[in-house]
């Protein structure tokens, strides 16, 4: 079997002949940012990273993500930070999509290769840095972490996708699956990061209507995705935000479509904006 490959920015800027056909759209309950318009010109640079660049994908403000921020970093050989995180209080969550990076971690060393995952619980020690020679990419979710009296924060770890197994949905025949890297019974988490799994022509089949914020990052194939009251068009590289409540259905391609979801979980509603 075929290694795994993920979309990634396109990087570069297009040229001067090109159409202005991208898929952007930003609306009070969802956004589409498609991998067309994340270009060298949209990229930060983030405090201590040496040779690395970011493009941020969404970010806690008025009328988009309330609860997490999730960038794509690329950091070249020899580049990296040690110290990556300023906010004592955000989690964290790194997949790598391209590449390998050395993370060190409450001072023992991983490798991530592609596929690579790895959670970092508030307050944790850690570092990551480029030793290879060819540039690494990565997504980094960020969350401010909702401790509640009497549960332990939980625990750092590491993991691959493809060491995990594909959870797949009752009913549906094995073509609409989840692969989980937390118990959803975990009560310590606040978020989840998981990869869903959708096989040709399989389908979300009813209108997903619910309290969990969405960042939905497409790492394989294609398909058409219902975001509120819209059908729109989705591929490999794009990212979609969903608020809270935005009704959600999928149908997806000609090839096997999976995405990389952010969503906020266990914790009670706030009741106060």
């Amino acid at each position: 079997m075929a290694p795994t490959t993920y979309a990634g920015p396109i990087a570069g800027l297009p040229d001067q002949t090109a159409l202005h056909t991208g898929r952007a759209v930003f609306t009070e309950a969802y956004a589409v940012i498609p991998r067309g318009v994340m270009r060298d010109i949209v990229t930060s640079y983030l405090p201590h990273w040496k040779d690395s660049r970011a493009w941020v994908i969404a970010r806690p403000m008025t009328g988009f993500s309330e609860t997490f921020s999730q960038y794509i970093v690329e950091v070249f050989p020899g580049g990296g930070s040690d110290k990556p995180e300023p906010d004592a209080g955000a989690e964290g969550v790194l997949f790598v999509v391209e590449g390998q990076a050395t993370l060190t971690l409450d001072g023992k060393t991983h490798l991530l290769k592609t596929g690579g995952y790895a959670f970092l619980p508030p307050g944790t020690r850690w570092a990551l840095n480029n030793k290879s020679t060819a540039p690494v990419r990565f997504h980094w979710v960020r969350k401010r972490y909702e401790a509640v009296e009497g549960i332990d924060v939980p625990a750092a770890f590491v993991a691959n996708e493809q060491d995990e197994p594909i959870i797949w949905m009752p009913g549906t025949d094995s073509r609409w699956g989840t692969t989980r890297f937390v118990d959803p019974t975990d009560i310590s988490h606040d978020m989840h990061v998981n990869i869903v799994t959708l096989e040709p022509g399989a389908v979300i089949p009813f209108e997903e209507t619910h309290v969990m914020e969405h960042g939905l990052y497409v790492l394989e194939g294609k398909a058409v995705y219902r975001l509120n009251g819209d059908w729109v068009e989705v591929e490999a590289g794009d990212f979609m935000w969903l608020r809270a409540f935005c009704p959600q259905a999928c149908y997806a391609g000609p090839n096997r479509f999976r995405y990389l979801l952010y969503k906020d979980v266990n914790r009670h509603a706030k009741l106060a904006l």
